[in-house]
């Protein structure tokens, strides 16, 4: 479990994340179910109860359709341990990765989530390979 156990209660922040995760999966105009999937796994590996998933889910689904800026996302995961939010990046680049490519968007996404985030380009480039090569 990643998050400390405040952090888990406050299930609006994990559906701040799982809105991320949704934005990401959607911004090439096709959200599958095997993005679900990994958005799934993703919020029982950060912590989220099982019987609360379809909820967070929906809520997410509200909150990023209502959003126009990934800001509203972002604020709390970019103050995360660097553990924590690298966890979240290796999230983001499974669900872009799930079918076998990345388009011009989700690259772009990426590039700008490694700033909102504070994540080093080097470290986010080797997460990028990381899960592309495991994708094959």
């Amino acid at each position: 479990m990643f998050f400390r156990k405040e952090e888990i209660k406050n299930n609006n922040f994990l559906t701040k994340v799982c809105a991320l995760l949704i934005y990401a999966a959607k911004i090439d105009e096709n959200y599958t179910d095997k993005e679900e999937e990994i958005i799934i796994k993703t919020l029982i590996e950060l912590g989220l109860d099982d019987k609360n998933i379809s909820k967070t889910i929906e809520e997410a689904k509200i909150i990023e359709e209502s959003s126009n800026q990934i800001l509203d996302f972002t604020k709390e995961v970019k103050n995360l341990p660097e553990q924590d939010k690298i966890k979240i990046v290796e999230a983001l680049w499974s669900i872009i990765y799930s079918n076998k490519d990345a388009d011009i968007y989700e690259t772009n996404l990426m590039r700008r989530l490694a700033g909102l985030l504070y994540i080093d380009n080097k470290t986010m480039g080797d997460i990028k390979e990381k899960i592309k090569q495991n994708s094959k």
